[in-house]
């Protein structure tokens, strides 16, 4: 039987050998406590067992698969993503997940507000103006799914022109369009040909928000200033639940198309749809 001795180093080398070790050592029982954990025994050509380690290489955490980034409301679709942020962006005093500091007159309790009547017909002016462009937007179709928005009934332009035609009757002067309207107008169809998420940020907030906070408004207005009088701004025809709804179905479809970059472009222009639509109702206040 060779010896130790008798093992060249070449011989050593050609089997790979990392260490050697008597054969009593191959006992499993003891790898846990003088050998890796990944240990293969073999015989080499003069009967000593070697010992060869298989290297593994530790897993980095960046090469594990990151959990998804759940965005709020995003399991219900996306319109309940864009009403969560809009929510945000209200105050405390128009909706009781806002988390806006008032700091304009018409962000404060609508019970407050000293509206009048010559800064009422300015709002319901600007608004005509803003929903005459939206209807013409969609009407143009510049990109083909705002087809998918035309004759919701949500549309407010008709109703506008039958109120304007009620306080025209009254004696009232009709005014005409001021810069909060005609700037909201002129960016809405800038939006519209080169933006379509934005636009339909500023799409969706015109017209739920109306249904929502914007019926309260009419309604708390009418009692001060209008004998209570309902306009046609704040009517509609069929189930004004279900018209939203049928919107909603409408909106969701659409954003499954989108990218998440897409989507949250669409969401970070709330913050000026509100600026330009706060500018409009600041008007209700104005002498």
């Amino acid at each position: 039987m060779a010896s130790l001795n008798s093992i060249s180093p070449f011989q050593s080398l050609f089997n790979k050998t990392l260490f050697m070790v008597p054969a009593s050592f191959s006992n499993p029982s003891l790898d846990s406590c003088f050998l890796p954990k990944r240990v293969l025994f073999a015989k080499n050509p003069v009967g000593i067992s070697t010992v060869r380690t298989k290297v593994v290489p530790p897993i980095s955490a960046t090469t594990a698969e990151k959990p998804k980034k759940r965005y709020p409301g995003e399991s219900k679709g996306f319109v309940e993503e864009m009403r969560f942020v809009a929510m945000k962006l209200h105050t405390r005093d128009q909706a009781k997940e806002g988390e806006k500091v008032s700091k304009e007159p018409q962000e404060g309790p609508v019970a407050e507000w000293e509206p009048t009547v010559e800064g009422y017909l300015r709002f319901l002016v600007d608004s005509k103006l803003v929903y005459d462009t939206l209807d013409t937007i969609i009407a143009k179709a510049v990109f083909p799914f705002y087809a998918e928005f035309s004759n919701t009934g949500l549309e407010r332009s008709e109703p506008l022109a039958k109120d304007l035609e009620w306080f025209k009757e009254q004696g009232f002067v009709i005014p005409e369009p001021s810069s909060p309207g005609i700037t909201y107008a002129r960016y809405l169809e800038e939006i519209s040909e080169k933006d379509p998420q934005a636009f339909i940020c500023h799409f969706y907030n015109m017209y739920f928000a109306h249904t929502a906070g914007g019926r309260m408004i009419g309604r708390k207005v009418a009692e001060k200033i209008l004998n209570n009088k309902e306009l046609e701004f704040y009517k509609w025809e069929g189930d004004l639940s279900q018209l939203l709804e049928n919107v909603r179905e409408k909106l969701n479809k659409v954003a499954e198309s989108w990218s998440r970059e897409e989507k949250n472009h669409c969401l970070e222009e709330t913050e000026k749809s509100f600026k330009h639509s706060g500018e409009i109702l600041r008007l209700i206040l104005s002498r």
